[in-house]
C-alpha cells in the first residue's frame, strides 16, 4: 500500500517505551479499544497474563526509548515504512489526520502514544491486555506494539492494511469525542436500559469511519488502497467481532455479553463507510 511522499511526522507522537513497566492494570473510566476488555481473556487463556509472552509477527519496533528527533531521523530514512513497524503506524496516523482535518471543521489530532505493557492515561492506568485503545478524557491514541502485533497474530487480522485499520478505527473514536457523541452515549448509557446496544453502537461507528476514511485517503492520492488491502481491512473487522473473540477464547458465543458487536456486523459497518466514502453515512449507527 503505497504512501504518499511526505515526511514521517513525529510531532503528534509520545513515545514511552523503554520508560519501565508497571504491574498490569486494568483501563478505568475511559474509552476501551478495538477489541476492548474481552481481550483480557485471551491474555489469560494464551499468554499466562503477560502480554509480552504473545507471539509476535516479527516486525521490529526498534528505537526504544529514541527521542523525537531521533525517532524522526529514522522514520525519515529510505524504507523505513516498510521496514519498521512503529513508522508505518506513525505515518498511517498521518494519513487519517490529514483526512480528517479536510472533512471535520477545527479539527485537533489525538495524540499517539507508545507504550510498553503498562501506562498511566487521562482514563486511569491502562494495560496492553485491553489492545488498542482510545482515551477521551486525553484525547490520545494507545498502543502497544507487541500485543497489536499478538493480536494479529492470534486472531488472523493479518496485513498491513489491517494495522491501519486498527488506527483508523481508535481515531474514529476521536471523532466521536471532537463531535460530542461520546458523552452522549455516556450519559444515554447511564439513563437507559440500552447500555449493550449504545456501546456496540458506538464500536460500529468507529469501524464505519475508519471505512470512510479510506475511501477518501484513496481518493485524494494519499495512497493507493488495492482490493487487497480492502480485503485485509474487511477480514480485520470481522476477525475481532465479539462472536470471534468469545469463540477462539471460551469456546461458544454469548451475545448478551458483546460490547463491539459480531463479526458480521463490523465488517459490515466498515464497508458502509468505504462505499459511501462519507462520515455522514456513520450517523445513523448511533442513534
Amino acid at each position: 500500500m503505497p504512501f504518499d511522499n511526505q515526511r514521517v511526522d513525529v510531532s503528534g507522537v509520545d513515545d514511552r517505551r523503554g520508560r519501565g513497566r508497571g504491574a498490569s492494570v486494568a483501563l478505568g473510566g475511559g474509552g476501551l479499544g478495538i477489541v476492548g476488555v474481552i481481550v483480557v481473556i485471551l491474555i489469560n487463556v494464551l499468554g499466562g497474563g503477560d502480554a509480552s509472552s504473545l507471539l509476535s509477527n516479527g516486525a521490529t519496533s526498534q528505537g526504544t526509548g529514541e527521542s523525537a528527533a531521533a525517532l524522526s531521523d529514522r522514520c525519515n530514512t529510505e524504507g523505513a515504512i516498510d521496514r519498521y513497524e512503529d513508522c508505518y503506524v506513525i505515518k498511517s496516523y498521518n494519513e487519517i489526520n490529514e483526512v480528517w482535518a479536510t472533512q471535520v471543521d477545527s479539527y485537533v489530532a489525538p495524540r499517539l502514544v507508545f507504550f510498553e505493557q503498562a501506562t498511566g492515561t487521562g482514563c486511569g492506568n491502562a494495560s496492553s491486555e485491553v489492545g488498542p485503545f482510545y482515551c477521551p478524557a486525553d484525547k490520545s491514541v494507545y498502543i502497544d506494539l507487541g500485543f497489536l502485533a499478538a493480536l494479529q497474530e492470534q486472531f488472523g487480522a493479518q496485513g498491513r492494511y489491517a494495522e491501519t485499520y486498527i488506527v483508523a478505527h481508535e481515531v474514529g473514536h476521536h471523532l466521536q469525542t471532537l463531535m460530542g457523541t461520546e458523552a452522549r452515549v455516556r450519559a444515554a448509557q447511564g439513563s437507559t436500559g440500552d447500555a449493550q446496544a449504545l456501546s456496540i453502537g458506538v464500536e460500529l461507528q468507529a469501524d464505519c469511519y475508519a471505512g470512510a476514511w479510506s475511501a477518501q485517503a484513496n481518493r485524494a492520492g494519499n495512497f493507493s488502497i488495492t482490493e487487497r488491502e480492502l480485503d485485509q481491512a474487511l477480514n480485520a473487522a470481522a476477525a475481532v467481532g465479539d462472536d470471534r473473540i468469545q469463540q477462539k477464547t471460551q469456546g461458544r458465543v454469548d451475545p448478551e455479553r458483546w460490547t463491539h458487536g459480531s463479526a458480521a456486523q463490523r465488517r459490515q459497518a466498515f464497508l458502509t463507510g468505504y462505499q459511501a466514502a462519507t462520515g455522514s453515512a456513520c450517523a445513523s449507527f448511533v442513534p
